[in-house]
Formats: C-alpha cells, structure tokens, sequence
C-alpha cells in the first residue's frame, strides 16, 4: 500500500474535521510504515487500536455537527461509520488473535475506506455545514 496523501481532496470545509481527517491519515501512515518495518504483532495492534479509538471519537464528532445543524444524510451517515467501526474492529481482533494476519489487505482496505468515505460521504455535508456558519 502506498502511503496516504493529505491534500485538497480530502477537505470538506470544516477545520476540526478536516484536522481530524489529517490526524487519521497520520495515523494509517504510521501504521503502514509500522508494517514495511516488520514490527510485531503487538506494536501494530497498539497502532490499529489507536486508529479503532481515534475513528469513533472522529465519527461522533462528525455527527453531533450533523445533528446539531439537521443534516439530511445524517441517518445514512451514521450507519457507514457503524458499518466502518465494525469492520475495524473485528481487524483489530483478528490481529490480535490469529496467526498470518493479512496486514496487506487491511491496509489497503484502510485507504480505500479512508478515501471513498471522505470524497462520497463527508465531502456531502461540508457544504451544509458551512451555509450555517460552521467552518
């Protein structure tokens, strides 16, 4: 997996999401690089760990502003970020207990997550947001 770019793509207009949104970049990128470096099984559970926590605080901050400012998308939202949680989280069990891990197709299950989530979800209420003075 190639490392995670953070660029003007990934914004949506509102900084705490969008610096929220960077920080989980970080964070996959060092999970990856964590990888190529050969680390052991408990170095990258502490890292995905992080990833598992930092992404549920993430989604309930995106949704408190979605409700706060009557998001029409908010219901479809909440159920992918249901959807993305339990898909970490049975990564993070899995790492955690079984041998042969496949850290590959995490990572590029990650990215793809990270990218499609962001350009075909977030990039959605940026705009909503932003017409009621939330930047």
């Amino acid at each position: 997996m190639t490392r995670l770019i953070w660029n003007h793509a990934c914004t949506v207009g509102v900084k705490a999401m969008d610096d929220q949104h960077g920080i989980l970049v970080d964070a996959v990128n060092e999970l990856r690089l964590a990888v190529v470096r050969g680390s052991g099984r408990e170095s990258l559970r502490v890292l995905l760990d992080r990833i598992v926590e930092f992404s549920a605080l993430h989604f309930v901050s995106e949704e408190r502003l979605m409700e706060q400012s009557a998001f029409p998308g908010l219901g479809e939202h909440h159920a992918e970020h249901k959807r993305l949680l339990a898909q970490l989280r049975k990564a993070a069990r899995s790492l955690e207990c079984e041998d042969g891990f496949a850290m590959g197709a995490l990572l590029a299950s990650l990215r793809e997550g990270f990218t499609t989530h962001i350009g075909a979800l977030d990039r959605q209420y940026g705009p909503w947001l932003n017409e009621r003075g939330i930047r």
